[in-house]
């Protein structure tokens, strides 16, 4: 179990860190597209948790496994998926020299300002975001906050994989004709 877990969250991982630096140079700063895409790209890399449980049912449990089982693999590969997520979103702040946060408060007041947004209200979001900030030069804060980002994700598709493959009978093990 732990070969999937390692081999898939790799893979998963990978996926998920490419995706988000080709997120952050290239999408990022359309706005909304840019949540969307990186979610987008999460889902798309955290299909391995799927492929990996559906592996480990057939290849190593002959063709069936427990919901729990299931789930406790599945947040295995998540996890390892989340750690690499982690550690690209810390290697991205790094080779930007960290200024993320800051350029994203002066594009948000610039955008509030054009849109006619009160100045109490500017004022408000600044020193909130201000705060927010300062918090966020905390690593420990930091990785832990980019960790809500993926997590409930792998959660999720962890569930679905889960429920999914707890029956044998959902896309079972196709068996070598000899």
């Amino acid at each position: 179990m732990g070969r999937i877990i390692a081999v898939y969250g790799a893979i998963a991982g990978v996926i998920v860190a490419i995706g988000m630096f080709i997120n952050m140079n290239f999408i990022a700063s359309h706005g909304a597209m840019g949540m969307v895409a990186g979610y987008l790209s999460m889902l798309v890399a955290l299909i391995f948790v799927f492929v990996g449980v559906k592996r480990y049912r057939d290849v190593n449990l002959g063709g069936v496994i427990g919901f729990w089982k299931a789930l406790g693999v599945g947040l295995g590969i998540g996890l390892v998926a989340s750690v690499f997520y982690i550690l690209g979103w810390e290697l991205y702040m790094w080779q930007t020299g960290g200024t993320y946060l800051t350029d994203y408060i002066a594009r948000t007041v610039e955008d509030m300002r054009a849109a006619g947004t009160p100045a109490s209200e500017i004022a408000k979001f600044s020193a909130d975001m201000g705060a927010m900030a300062e918090r966020y030069k905390n690593p420990l804060f930091r990785m832990a906050l980019t960790l809500t980002e993926i997590l409930p994700v792998a959660l999720l598709v962890s569930i679905v994989s889960a429920a999914l493959l707890r029956r044998s009978s959902f896309m079972p093990a196709i068996q070598p004709r000899g």
